[in-house]
């Protein structure tokens, strides 16, 4: 099994340990154990060694990670849940292919939980679509489902290849510039730089796109962009946004920072805060102060917009993967902030979460906001992005 959130299957501290561990428990001899870990690391595209630390990886390459470790007991059933919600095209292409190869040599069955069902279509020869609630939508070979419910199960939220979600048309033009990065240094410790020397402008009413491999060092951009880590060398100013204060981000404080820049995290669990959806929603207008009456009507309008409102009595941590997400988006939306800078929005989302997420986003852009999206979904891309600054691939320089 390969775990929805692959933070929670990560077992030890060393990649080849962590790929290892199930073979271990399994008996396997040791020489065979570290064959099957190499095979196994390069059939995912995980270009880590076997004593690089777990704890460094990225999101994908945790993803990555699990499926390699899935893999190398060489299993007679695998059961997927969204494997490739945070890989780079790439890693969607190496995941499919591994998995697609297991099934040709070992007549292992699949199940795959996804939302985007394109990706699987060639490896699967049933498709079951679940109800809200309870029950069963449709079942049946993937040509027959798609074929006679195609339309109706777009409708409901189902990623159907014929029938994209509608986006709608940007009416804003960038303005003037809120944030400026000059020969930018990135990295989450000193002495190890991820990235370097980068040039970027972010203006009001502009959405700017970040793309690259897995491990490229989109996540630490992202903090370093939302003065949450400290630049390694360059400069970042934000002077677009200070208001009075200094022009560095990462000077500024909590209070300081919710009113010009909301940070929407890789991970929707490491940002929340209260017990209940309806407070976690509250927590950013009551730092700013709005009123009782304020809060309420934000928080009302927004949960019905993201499809929350039957979750707002509930624990954020007890929601679906794709609840946390919209979550932690609506968190960063309901203060409005001048710059947002979200980590992996639309994963999880079905069809029309994912469209009335790109709505809220582009209504923040036409109404002089700035986006900054790290982001594997190109359809997101597409829809939204002024401009994409791609990231080569992780390349690190250590002092």
């Amino acid at each position: 099994m390969v775990l929805q959130d692959p933070d929670s299957q990560v077992i030890l501290a060393r990649v080849g340990d962590d790929v290892a561990f199930g073979c271990e428990n399994l008996g396997v001899a040791r020489d065979e154990i570290w064959r099957r870990v190499r095979e196994s690391l390069d059939a995912v595209g995980l270009d880590v060694p076997p004593d690089y630390p777990t704890a460094r990886l990225s999101g994908g390459q945790k993803q990555r990670l699990a499926l390699a470790g899935v893999l190398a007991m060489r299993p007679g059933l695998l059961l997927l849940d969204e494997p490739t919600a945070n890989l780079d095209s790439k890693g969607v292409d190496d995941v499919r292919d591994a998995v697609g190869r297991v099934l040709d040599r070992r007549d292992s069955t699949l199940v795959v939980i996804e939302h985007r069902v394109e990706t699987w279509l060639d490896l699967v020869d049933r498709v079951i679509v679940l109800k809200a609630g309870a029950g069963v939508v449709a079942d049946g070979s993937p040509s027959e489902v798609l074929a006679r419910e195609g339309k109706r199960l777009a409708a409901s939220g189902v990623w159907v290849p014929r029938y994209p979600p509608t986006v709608p048309v940007r009416k804003s033009t960038p303005g003037s510039t809120l944030l400026h990065a000059h020969e930018l240094a990135i990295g989450r410790a000193r002495g190890a730089t991820i990235q370097h020397e980068l040039e970027i402008e972010v203006a009001a009413g502009s959405a700017l796109a970040v793309t690259g491999p897995n491990g490229s060092g989109k996540s630490t951009l992202g903090l370093t962009l939302g003065g949450l880590l400290a630049p390694l060398a360059g400069t970042l100013d934000a002077s677009g946004l200070a208001r009075g204060l200094s022009p560095d981000p990462y000077r500024w404080k909590s209070r300081e920072l919710v009113s010009r820049i909301g940070s929407v995290f890789q991970d929707p669990e490491h940002q929340f805060l209260a017990a209940t959806v309806r407070e976690e929603l509250a927590v950013g207008p009551r730092v700013l102060k709005l009123t009782r009456a304020e809060i309420a009507t934000q928080v009302e309008d927004l949960a019905e917009r993201l499809r929350l409102t039957t979750l707002l009595a509930a624990n954020p941590f007890t929601l679906s993967g794709g609840e946390k997400r919209r979550l932690s988006v609506a968190t960063a939306l309901i203060t409005r902030p001048p710059l947002l800078i979200v980590d992996e929005p639309t994963f999880g989302q079905d069809s029309r979460t994912w469209a009335e997420l790109v709505r809220i986003f582009a209504e923040l852009l036409d109404a002089g906001s700035a986006l900054v999206a790290i982001t594997h979904d190109a359809a997101f891309v597409t829809a939204l992005a002024d401009s994409e600054l791609v990231l080569a691939a992780r390349a690190e320089v250590r002092q």
